[in-house]
């Protein structure tokens, strides 16, 4: 009884000073997410999250997850549900959206902007409304291995770099492209 007691006040007091992350009140609610998922200012269904799985080493950036399409909500008094299953190793890029009923195979890149309306096979890079296969993962990272020996590259992450840094990078950028860390 005693310990009941302590879990509920220690359970208060958490929500009272650190609040829940919208992971852990997704995850309560049926959410699956692997090992080292990164979520920057996205949006996961929080009503059908439970339909969602998110693999190993994820990268979710302002985008949106859907397991459900309310398009027929109005017509037929009945929304479209489907689960979602996200591989590992997938990044998917800025205001992207991933429709439900969808599965994105390991190793997958998904552009900025892009709809993801059906399966992604593996190492694949997609991109486009609706999203399409446009190269290989791998193919993708081989080029930019070579581009890390051929174009300049910068070692100082962002919020530690001085003006005289962003001022050499912005004038070495005025015509080409580089790698920050």
């Amino acid at each position: 009884m005693i310990a009941r007691l302590v879990t509920s006040v220690k359970a208060r007091i958490r929500n009272k000073w650190f609040p829940k992350t919208e992971i852990e009140v997704l995850k309560e609610r049926g959410l699956k997410v692997g090992k080292n998922f990164n979520f920057f200012n996205s949006h996961i269904d929080y009503g059908h999250c439970w339909l969602i799985e998110i693999g190993d080493d994820v990268t979710i950036t302002n985008s949106s997850i859907l397991a459900h399409d309310a398009s027929t909500k109005y017509y037929l008094g009945k929304s479209k549900i489907g689960r979602v299953k996200i591989g590992d190793r997938v990044f998917i890029g800025w205001n992207s959206v991933v429709l439900c009923n969808v599965r994105i195979g390991n190793d997958v890149l998904v552009a900025a902007g892009s709809i993801v309306t059906k399966d992604i096979p593996d190492n694949s890079v997609v991109a486009g409304n609706p999203a399409r296969v446009v190269g290989k993962t791998s193919d993708y990272l081989d080029r930019h291995k070579q581009n890390l020996i051929d174009k300049r590259v910068y070692d100082t992450y962002w919020p530690y770099k001085t003006q005289e840094q962003m001022n050499t990078i912005r004038k070495e950028l005025e015509n080409d492209f580089g790698y920050d860390l």
